[in-house]
């Protein structure tokens, strides 16, 4: 590694102990809560859903103007990469999660292109709901976990909870496409 390459590592990560701490400060203004500066909200690709049947799950991250955070496939190996996780709900299986490719942006802290999210990110999970799922309204608990940074400075990593709120009907129930301006593809 290279002396100048050391040395923004270790400033990127001097800042990031100091973030952690509630020490961090951007012209002299401290930096704000990291779970303030990314909105998630969660779809679902259909208004119930049946019993024993597939369906899909988006986290919409609206990330404030003037942040960014790293994608799920960072190109630095110590940047903290964007991922979301489901709980444990019974009667519910994860199937597969897909992440959209990053942004390559330019930073001051960085020689190299980083691959990042910046905007808006929509994630995607598939899921099976099983024959025994209980019916009736429930809550998946889904994870986002990521780290906001700016310009000059990254935030402490976090986790927010992002609940998926859906109705489980009984198996063979017809149902809806739900969220098209989501799920179009």
């Amino acid at each position: 590694m290279r002396a100048t390459t050391k040395i923004r590592l270790v400033m990127f990560v001097v800042t990031l102990s100091a973030a952690a701490a509630g020490l961090a400060s951007t012209g002299g203004q401290n930096l704000p809560n990291p779970a303030s500066i990314v909105k998630p909200r969660a779809y679902v690709s259909v208004n119930q859903v049946p019993a024993g049947s597939a369906f899909d799950v988006a986290i919409v991250a609206v990330i404030q103007s003037g942040y960014h955070m790293n994608s799920h496939k960072p190109t630095e190996s110590y940047l903290i990469p964007t991922e979301i996780a489901f709980g444990a709900a019974p009667g519910f299986k994860e199937v597969k999660t897909t992440y959209p490719d990053g942004q390559m942006m330019d930073f001051s802290f960085s020689k190299e292109k980083l691959s990042v999210y910046s905007g808006q990110v929509t994630i995607r999970a598939r899921l099976q709901a099983q024959a025994d799922a209980a019916q009736g309204d429930t809550t998946l608990p889904f994870t986002l976990h990521f780290q906001a940074c700016n310009q000059t400075a990254c935030l402490p990593p976090v986790r927010v909870s992002v609940p998926v709120k859906l109705q489980v009907v009984a198996a063979g129930t017809k149902v809806q496409p739900a969220n098209p301006d989501i799920f179009k593809n």
